[in-house]
């Protein structure tokens, strides 16, 4: 509940003001918009009279399978709390719980913690949501809490035309239209009544006649309601248009093709879920192209512009480490990640790539602290990632698989020849897939990779993966992976020594190191679009795309994965629509459009 501003030029910052505040009379109080988070009269009593009586909850998400609300503000988070404890108690609740949140300026997690201790009746559902809050930094952070999901935005409000939902309830939430007007503009519940579902209703503590005339004016009923504490009225509404209709799969089966990081990542969600998954690999075990070497890096991209790259490896990053935590058994380390910059220009960009950024998510680092975290001497300064690391992809789609249980049929030694009919089918297996359905416009190129891995004994290892132009990973089971060549349209499977020699180049440019004698190594095969993004989502009627990862398959495919399974649910996206259709793969053929419609 801080100021917003509705400004069409706007995009999704990396950097974030957290919240401030004062307590008035035990009330949080903001004095940079002079006005309170919640009523003098109680926070969780305000939440329940306004918003869940002023939507008619908990009775109108009774016995659905999915119920959706929108809220405008998260502020201090007691909507939210109040909502979970509702479900929480209610035995004719929905299966599936989605509150959809954007706030501008969140709290950090020990300002948050100190305000929940203010409402001791909602300790539980804090503590968990504490456990859970994330990173401040900007974009979507979907936290879930079993068949309650919180999807909160980092973002301005104007982010709100940009998301992709069909909310049941809407929370107008926010400082009052006089401290804080950009919250209540036309243009801005214009973007709320474009995310309505049908017979969606909404519920505010403002009877702004500004705001009823722009709720009336966007296609809301509205009238007055008795208020809250110290408020006679509140205003409460329902949708008059047409709206989104909730769409639910006919079925919950689904086959998918590959059993390498991409689809093992859609087996899990898709089970989650309650599907039932077919999955098709044509070797003999899962994870044996490119997710099966030794091991790889996993770390976030910035940019001075926070670009599209940057902000779909940034949501993906942060889903993906949360997404783990709840697997349990991936083996994975978070020592810390070091990117020496290559040249002075490259280093003044990572300076201003991390202005703003919480120092454990990204931040700018001289030769000699650089030298420290690696634990031995490194080349040159750059950024430091500090909650970054190594994982052993072959435990990670090993555990995913596990998670699926009973859910998932698994045949080994089976290739797909031919997509069937009638079926929802994922296909999550590299080049192979535009082979089973074409992608209009896109260009698939193979790219042979191969690593090299250095006895512990033979150099001083780094205790952080440390990367400039190639990576060399801190000791994992005797050895450390160097590498990795980068070798377009070579479809040489054979370990060779000029990649060997190119890889040790490569680790006396990060170390200064010179390693000679025989090496070990792995090569594996990975695919790349002309843009470095994946290709995820529907292609046509039933068959969705989860390939082209390139070497980010480790950042990327637990998120692509609930991005297919949101679309297939019909359930709001885990990231802001720009970013789901800069992944789209109907992103090609509108390039092709847009580029023969030129002069």
């Amino acid at each position: 509940m801080i100021l917003q501003r509705f400004d069409q030029n706007s995009r999704m910052a990396a950097s974030i003001v957290p919240a401030r505040y004062e307590l008035r009379n035990e009330t949080p109080y903001s004095a940079a918009y002079g006005d309170v988070y919640h009523s003098a009269g109680g926070g969780p009593a305000q939440a329940r009279h306004v918003f869940l009586d002023g939507n008619g909850l908990p009775g109108r998400w009774a016995r659905r399978e999915r119920f959706v609300i929108l809220e405008t503000g998260f502020g201090v988070g007691l909507n939210f709390l109040a909502t979970w404890r509702a479900w929480k108690e209610d035995p004719a609740r929905c299966r599936r719980l989605h509150f959809v949140s954007i706030e501008k300026h969140p709290f950090a997690l020990d300002d948050l913690r100190a305000v929940h201790r203010l409402y001791p009746e909602l300790a539980s559902e804090a503590s968990e949501l504490h456990a859970r809050w994330p990173l401040l930094v900007g974009g979507a952070h979907r936290l879930e809490f079993g068949n309650v999901v919180l999807t909160l935005f980092f973002a301005d409000i104007a982010q709100l035309r940009d998301l992709r939902l069909a909310a049941d309830a809407i929370y107008l939430d926010g400082f009052a239209p006089a401290r804080n007007p950009e919250m209540w503009t036309h243009q801005v519940l214009r973007s709320v009544s474009r995310l309505v579902a049908r017979d969606a209703t909404l519920a505010t503590w403002s009877v702004a006649g500004t705001v009823r005339e722009a709720l009336e004016a966007t296609g809301f009923a509205v009238e007055k309601r008795a208020g809250f504490g110290g408020k006679r009225e509140m205003l409460v509404g329902r949708n008059t248009r047409k709206g989104d209709s909730h769409h639910l799969p006919a079925a919950r089966q689904a086959i998918v093709v590959g059993a390498g990081l991409a689809g093992a990542a859609v087996c899990e969600r898709l089970c989650a879920r309650g599907w039932e998954v077919e999955l098709h690999e044509r070797r003999a075990e899962p994870a044996q192209e490119a997710s099966g070497n030794h091991a790889g890096t996993f770390h976030p991209i910035v940019t001075p512009d926070d670009s599209i790259f940057a902000r779909v490896t940034r949501a993906a990053y942060l889903y993906a480490l949360r997404n783990w935590q709840r697997l349990g058994s991936a083996r994975y380390d978070q020592c810390g990640v070091l990117q020496l910059a290559r040249t002075d220009k490259e280093m003044e960009a990572q300076r201003k790539s991390v202005a703003g950024l919480p120092a454990t998510y990204a931040q700018f680092v001289e030769r000699e602290e650089a030298s420290e975290h690696a634990g031995v001497p490194v080349a040159a300064p750059g950024l430091w990632f500090a909650e970054s690391g190594w994982i052993k992809p072959r435990s990670l789609v090993r555990a995913q698989l596990d998670a699926c249980g009973d859910r998932l049929q698994r045949h080994f030694g089976s290739p797909l020849e031919k997509i069937p009919e009638g079926k929802t089918v994922v296909l999550a297996n590299s080049m192979g897939a535009p082979k089973l359905r074409a992608v209009p416009h896109l260009r698939l190129r193979q790219v042979r990779g191969q690593l090299t891995y250095v006895p512990v004994d033979a150099l001083e290892p780094p205790r952080t993966v440390v990367l400039r132009g190639g990576m060399v990973l801190p000791p994992i089971d005797g050895v450390c992976v160097v590498g990795a060549s980068y070798d377009l349209e070579d479809e040489d499977a054979a370990v060779r020594e000029d990649s060997h020699a190119g890889n040790l180049e490569r680790l006396r440019n990060i170390l200064g190191v010179d390693v000679r004698g025989k090496a070990a190594g792995r090569v594996s095969f990975r695919s790349v679009t002309a843009d470095r993004l994946p290709v995820v989502g529907q292609i046509g009627d039933g068959v969705h795309a989860a390939f082209a990862y390139g070497s980010r398959g480790i950042i990327w495919s637990a998120l692509a994965a609930e991005l297919i399974a949101s679309e297939l649910e019909g359930e709001p996206l885990p990231v802001e629509g720009k970013l789901a259709d800069a992944l789209a793969p109907q992103r090609f053929a509108k390039r092709a459009e847009s580029r023969g419609s030129r002069p």
